[in-house]
């Protein structure tokens, strides 16, 4: 339980569970209030109340679900591609449900002295703002060019929040090139933090991945961020858990290619956003056969269940540590 929601310690369980049950409703209260005017607009009292309570739930929670397939198959929220108020009550949902309980935590005691912070707290921050940056430069410079400035900037914004893990897309994604389907395909497999409502293989996982890979580069001997060691268990964790995840990605893929005859890339964005529990689509789920919707459905469970961290967090492992550079746990998957 400890380590399902990221608590400090197993004495502070129970009221660090109702800090998180608080936080959730208070969010999501909040967020259907700020969107209820214009689907109050739009649908009138009682279905708009039920819209903004809906989205607000499924947004927070990174589900992806939405109501607006009856307009036209995946439509989601293409309707407010420049909607100011819809896309930065939605976006700032995901991101604070993919934060994680614990990051809540530091920020509500810590406030904004950013040096008190536990190492965990710091790199999911730390690694959210690069991968909302890069993906954002990206999608605005190279995929939506042909767009008014607002609405460029709104698309390219929520296309790079939402793939992890949210499932909600306001642009049709067959629109975009094979280097935006990859783009998209990698923030799906990264997903949210440990202890958030996202799903992937976790923030953390590629931050300490990252790291090592620069110790390495620089040939240094440990992996350290922000002063503190990351200890040789939990990089190996981090491999394990990265590599669970992409080789199953492929190789489901593969399968599904070759069971259907469809291209490679379209089929590992299926697969990708089925094992990171994301729900988006390219629109070839439901023409496909019942064994590849089969893989899908495994894929899905393996995603949620999360079985890696059961393993983890189930194995004793002894960590060497350097009197230095303390070392600090960082939990990963």
């Amino acid at each position: 339980m400890q380590e399902s929601i990221s608590a400090f310690y197993v004495g502070g369980i129970v009221k660090f569970t109702s800090f998180i049950i608080r936080t959730v409703v208070c969010c999501e209260l909040l967020g259907a209030l700020l969107m209820l005017p214009v689907f109050w607009h739009q649908f009138g009292g009682i279905h708009g109340i039920f819209y903004a309570v809906f989205h607000s739930i499924s947004a927070f929670c990174n589900a992806g679900f939405d109501l607006f397939g009856i307009t036209h198959p995946y439509a989601s929220l293409a309707r407010y591609v420049d909607n100011l108020p819809i896309n930065l009550v939605i976006m700032s949902l995901i991101l604070i449900g993919g934060l994680g309980f614990r990051t809540w935590e530091d920020v509500r005691q810590n406030k904004q002295h950013f040096s008190r912070y536990c190492l965990q707290s710091k790199l999911v921050l730390a690694t959210t703002a690069i991968l909302i940056i890069i993906p954002f430069l990206y999608f605005f410079f190279a995929e939506f060019g042909h767009y008014p400035l607002k609405e460029r900037i709104l698309a390219a914004l929520f296309t790079t929040v939402s793939p992890r893990t949210a499932g909600f897309n306001t642009v049709d994604l067959n629109k975009l090139s094979d280097d935006g389907v990859v783009m998209n395909i990698m923030l799906m497999l990264i997903g949210g933090a440990t202890g958030s409502t996202a799903g992937g293989m976790k923030l953390t996982t590629v931050a300490v991945l990252a790291i090592s890979a620069h110790s390495v580069l620089h040939r240094k001997k440990d992996a350290t961020a922000f002063g503190r060691r990351i200890g040789t268990g939990v990089i190996f964790d981090a491999a394990a858990i990265f590599s669970l995840y992409f080789v199953t990605c492929v190789i489901s893929a593969m399968a599904i290619s070759a069971i259907e005859g469809l291209p490679f890339l379209k089929c590992m964005f299926e697969t990708a956003s089925a094992v990171a529990t994301v729900g988006l689509t390219l629109g070839i789920t439901p023409h496909l056969s019942t064994l590849s919707q089969l893989i899908l459905i495994v894929l899905m469970f393996m995603g949620r269940v999360g079985g890696m961290t059961l393993v983890f967090a189930t194995i004793a492992r002894r960590h060497v540590i350097d009197p230095l550079k303390p070392e600090e746990k960082v939990q990963v998957g």
